[in-house]
């Protein structure tokens, strides 16, 4: 058994999205995202489909021309190879659930890259 909390030992970056790998089981990872106010992950895809869970704060989320207002508790999911972007309208704590097979630092490198 593993265990963690999405809520504890926040560290907001006022200059960039921060984040880190929680959990990685048999099928998935599981990876928090803080966000500032303001702060933004430009448009990218996940080659396989993601789970996008608003644990505290709101996102502005674009996919294909759209943006949706995710407030605290909301969930989605997305497909692969879905383009999509991601902008804070509060400080928000955003749980990520990817694939096994895709890579945390793909995410890193969205981030590096926004």
């Amino acid at each position: 058994m593993n265990s963690t909390s999405f809520t504890e030992n926040l560290d907001f970056n006022d200059t960039k999205v921060v984040i880190k790998v929680l959990l990685e089981t048999s099928f998935s990872k599981e990876i928090r995202i803080l966000m500032k106010q303001g702060q933004v992950m430009k448009e990218h895809k996940a080659p396989f489909p993601i789970i996008v869970h608003i644990l505290e704060g709101e996102i502005a989320f674009g996919v294909e021309g759209n943006v949706h207002d995710l407030k605290q508790g909301a969930m989605l999911t997305l497909e692969g190879n879905v383009p999509h972007d991601l902008t804070a309208k509060a400080d928000s704590i955003v749980r990520l659930t990817l694939s096994k097979q895709d890579t945390a630092d793909r995410v890193k490198d969205v981030v590096a890259h926004s």
